[in-house]
């Protein structure tokens, strides 16, 4: 690990050509700080939020723990440039934010010198060797909240078992999502204290967003359906699936209609990764069809069809030409939507009538679904769900999420459901019954968190 640092500088530098976030006080990734910590005469509380989904997850928790130790200071960290810019939403006055130090012993014992946190919490997946070992020789107390550990990372983990298995039993206590994360958690003999369940079904999502999501798509008055945090090689296979959608006048009267339908869907594009929204959004083009991106909508929301059709129109000779693109006669160019905002999944889940789930057409292992559910939005997915396996099954067996084969019948299934107004409503209702029926983990995780915190004061805590 001490000798890749120079390789970890190289990425950094190359990420942030596209994320400039990246080269922010690159100097905290090696436990190098410029300002002093000011005195504080609470604790402080360290969290690890790697990427933007565990930060979102780390809102409630946060929220609790205020609730539990009222004079806490919050050491937030993160390792991506989207978690560090979500995370600047939990801040309040005299918390600190930093880069997660790099996983050497000198760069952990120097983040642990400098913040001198009572607690350190890891979010659902980070689990470092050298940062747990250097907690332990402090004496200061590293938990796995939220924890989830995937059939394939338990392979992975299993197969470098003399690295893994000290660095998950030299945690002090282990939360997982679901019985079966702590069944695989235990094979890595990490110390599984209670399933607590999943944050993110205690997460809120933003009513004002949702309503003004609805309303859009009200005002513009046909189905919308959403790729939702699509992945590299996905976004293609769609517009190539729509594409296939206008077919020559023979066909059969039954596919002639499943047609239309989806013509006359209005498509939405949200890429997992910010950084990839102007090359989807050139794909788009190339692909034949036209794009309206969020950052373009301004206060009154997508433009109406009529609009974006006379849109269309008057970029058809700047768009690469296809089947799509101009008819004889005289079709409009067919507008995708485009999410390329930060921050705004509940509006993108509040004007879509269904959504895709991307991750799950390739063999990437899925992205979450709860936060769609809670917005009220059924999801179809399809086969490779493995990192949210439990959530997936979950959400099947109530109704809120639709399994599919592949991508093709995705869009498919998608245009039958957004045209049957009974099964829309009745998908709608289970995605409420889904998110209500598992709340509640946030408090009890919390309150297991200030008692390993206590335990750890009065010299209670495990420490090898």
């Amino acid at each position: 690990m001490w000798l890749a640092q120079p390789l970890l500088t190289l990425k950094l530098k190359r990420r942030g050509q596209q994320e400039p976030g990246y080269l922010h006080a690159m100097d905290e990734r090696f436990g190098r700080y410029t300002s002093p910590v000011p005195a504080h005469d609470g604790p402080t509380v360290w969290i690890h939020a790697v990427s933007l989904g565990e930060t979102r997850a780390a809102m409630v928790l946060v929220a609790a723990l205020r609730d539990q130790i009222p004079d806490m200071r919050l050491l937030l960290t993160h390792g991506t440039a989207t978690g560090r810019a979500e995370g600047v939403k939990l801040l309040q006055p005299g918390d600190l934010q930093a880069w997660q130090p790099w996983d050497t012993v000198g760069a952990t014992q120097r983040f642990l010198k400098h913040f001198r946190p009572k607690i350190g919490v890891l979010m659902e997946t980070e689990i470092w060797p050298n940062l747990v070992s250097t907690c332990h020789a402090r004496q200061m107390p590293l938990v796995l909240a939220n924890a989830r550990l995937s059939e394939k990372s338990l392979r992975q983990a299993q197969k470098l078992s003399w690295l893994a298995r000290p660095a998950f039993a030299g945690l002090n206590a282990v939360w997982p999502q679901t019985q079966a994360d702590a069944q695989r958690l235990n094979q890595l003999d990490a110390p599984v204290r209670a399933v607590f369940g999943n944050l993110k079904f205690d997460a809120n999502p933003d009513m004002r967003q949702i309503a003004l999501g609805r309303t859009a798509r009200a005002r513009i008055g046909k189905p919308v359906v959403m790729f939702a945090s699509s992945r590299e090689g996905e976004e293609l296979a769609l517009l190539q699936i729509l594409k296939a959608f206008r077919p020559p006048a023979h066909i059969d009267k039954a596919q002639a209609a499943i047609n239309n339908v989806v013509s006359d869907i209005q498509w939405l594009i949200v890429p997992r990764h910010p950084q990839r929204v102007d090359a989807v959004a050139e794909l788009i083009t190339e692909q034949g069809f036209s794009v309206s991106r969020r950052s373009s909508w301004g206060a009154q929301g997508p433009a109406t069809p009529a609009q974006s059709a006379l849109d269309a129109a008057a970029s058809v000779n700047s768009v690469a030409m296809s089947g799509l693109d101009k008819t004889a006669a005289g079709d409009a160019v067919p507008t995708i939507w485009l999410g390329d905002s930060l921050g705004e999944m509940a509006l993108y889940y509040g004007l879509a009538d269904v959504a895709l789930l991307g991750g799950s057409f390739k063999p990437l292992g899925g992205q979450n679904l709860i936060e769609a559910a809670a917005c009220g939005c059924p999801v179809l997915m399809g086969p490779h769900t493995f990192n949210f396996a439990d959530a997936a099954e979950q959400a099947l067996a109530a109704g809120a999420a639709l399994r599919v084969a592949d991508l093709a019948q995705a869009v498919s299934d998608a245009a039958e459901v957004v045209v049957d107004a009974k099964r829309l409503a009745t998908a709608r209702q289970a995605c409420d019954d889904f998110s209500q029926a598992h709340r509640g983990a946030t408090q009890l995780l919390a309150r297991a968190i200030l008692h390993v915190m206590i335990a750890s004061v009065a010299g209670l805590v495990r420490t090898g």
